[in-house]
């Protein structure tokens, strides 16, 4: 009986403070104003206080919102871990799937990454090994050459 009069009260000063506002030739914000002060009073109306305050004070009701409480964290924390980890387990799975397979290019018809990509038998002639000297750094040249070439730039 008091949450109705005090719901009441609410909308009543609500539509005086909008009815201020809309004379003040503020009519947007004197409609945002009547909209918030109708909610009390319509809360009123369809039930909605009477079942809140019978809510209010069951101990089973407080339990249930314990639980639902317990449970949203509980979703809140797995959904933390799986954005940590990368994607759920079916994402992962597919991403060391992707990871095992070697690295080709789209038209190419062999790997174009790999551990033995240049042996020595393969390098330009008249450069040197990689035993130092300028010849070490033309050589680290010469394969980036060799890549930007192989792409087109």
């Amino acid at each position: 009986m008091i949450a109705e009069t005090v719901c009441s009260a609410v909308a009543a000063a609500g539509l005086g403070i909008a009815a201020v506002t809309a004379y003040r030739k503020r009519f947007l914000a004197a409609t945002r104003i009547a909209a918030y002060s109708l909610v009390p009073l319509g809360l009123v109306m369809t039930g909605v206080v009477d079942w809140l305050a019978d809510t209010a004070f069951s101990p089973t009701a407080w339990a249930g919102f314990g639980v639902l409480g317990l449970a949203w964290v509980l979703f809140s924390t797995t959904r933390a871990v799986e954005r940590r980890r990368g994607g759920t387990r079916k994402e992962r799975r597919a991403a060391a799937r992707g990871a095992r397979q070697e690295a080709v290019a789209p038209t190419a018809s062999a790997p174009s990454l790999g551990p033995a990509a240049r042996t020595p038998a393969t390098r330009p002639a008249g450069r040197t090994g990689a035993s130092g000297g300028a010849g070490a750094g033309a050589d680290d040249f010469s394969d980036i050459e060799a890549i930007l070439k192989k792409h087109g730039i």
